[in-house]
């Protein structure tokens, strides 16, 4: 007979809780292929660049985009899908990048705040209105704002004031520069409306 002890119960939940953190298959479904290190190839277009990535499988498109391939601007915030500073654009959708495995975006278009104008080049209007009509104060949420108010625009949402603040409630500001995030947007609309 097999006595229960404080140990054996301790040990075995242990035993448990590993196989529940651990992944049980690596995902071959998306086709990636799996590295000599156990990590999987994501291949990504990110602001026009083919890239090849080797992530762990539980990688976000955040963490890959800040830690592998140096693209800051896209802020972690929450980390939890709830303040927008992560939105970027995945074949033309905004997306929570903070919520998104990179496994999930393999072979897909990633576009970021760096990717909005060319270097040494003009603005993107939302970033030109947003300087003008000062839409920002710390500036920490600006590149997810700029992210989804650009979305908002080609969405067809941004008719009017209260379309706007709808649509863009994903996207919190601590500093409070919401009447002027809503301007920049109405400011900006007519050029992106064109293209």
């Amino acid at each position: 007979m097999t006595s229960i002890t404080r140990r054996t119960v301790l040990s075995g939940g242990a035993a448990l809780a590993g196989a529940a953190i651990s992944p049980p298959f690596a995902p071959a479904a998306v086709g990636n292929q799996k590295s000599h290190s156990g990590k999987t190839l994501v291949h990504l277009t990110v602001n026009g660049h083919a890239r090849e990535l080797e992530l762990d499988p539980r990688t976000t498109v955040l963490d890959a985009l800040r830690e592998h391939l140096l693209l800051t601007g896209t802020k972690k915030g929450c980390d939890q899908g709830q303040c927008g500073a992560c939105t970027v654009h995945i074949n033309g959708e905004r997306v929570l990048s903070c919520l998104t495995l990179a496994l999930a975006a393999e072979g897909c278009r990633v576009n970021t705040i760096e990717g909005l104008s060319t270097p040494g080049g003009p603005l993107h209007p939302m970033q030109q209105a947003f300087i003008e009509q000062d839409a920002f104060q710390c500036g920490y949420c600006t590149p997810g704002q700029i992210m989804s108010a650009v979305a908002c625009v080609r969405e067809g949402h941004a008719k009017n004031d209260a379309d706007i603040q709808e649509y863009m409630s994903g996207n919190l500001c601590r500093c409070g520069a919401y009447p002027k995030i809503v301007a920049a947007i109405k400011q900006a609309r007519p050029q992106l409306e064109k293209t």
